[in-house]
C-alpha cells in the first residue's frame, strides 16, 4: 500500500485496518486476538469483569487513558460540551439545507 500524497512511502503491514459493525460485533464470536479485545474495549468498557481479562497492552493503555478521563470531572465536562456543538452544528445545518431547498422550491414555482 502506498500514500497517496507522497508516493515513494510504502505503508508495510504493521498498518492494519478492519471495519466492523459493533451492532454485530459479538454475533462474530471474535473473542480472541487483539481485534476481539479491540471489540471487547468499545462494547463493554464499563464492565469490568470483561475489561479485567483484556491482556492486549494497546487495549490495556487505552483502558487505562478513558478511565483516567471518565474520572476527570474537567474533562468529562469538555466532552459534553464538545458533543452538545457538534449536535447543535449538525441542526444548524439541517436547518440551512431545508431553508435551502424551501427557497429552490419557492423560486421554481415563481418561474
Amino acid at each position: 500500500m502506498r500514500d497517496a500524497a507522497r508516493p515513494m512511502v510504502t505503508l508495510g503491514q504493521e498498518l492494519q485496518l478492519n471495519v466492523i459493525e459493533l451492532r454485530k460485533a459479538d454475533r462474530l464470536q471474535q473473542t480472541g486476538g487483539a481485534l476481539g479485545a479491540w471489540i471487547a474495549l468499545f462494547e463493554h468498557w464499563q464492565e469490568e469483569d470483561i475489561m479485567a481479562q483484556i491482556v492486549e497492552p494497546p487495549v490495556r493503555a487505552a483502558l487505562e487513558k478513558l478511565k483516567t478521563l471518565s474520572a476527570d470531572a474537567e474533562a468529562r465536562r469538555l466532552a459534553f460540551v464538545r458533543e452538545r456543538a457538534l449536535r447543535d452544528e449538525r441542526s444548524l445545518l439541517k436547518d440551512a439545507r431545508e431553508e435551502g431547498r424551501e427557497e429552490g422550491r419557492a423560486e421554481a414555482l415563481r418561474t
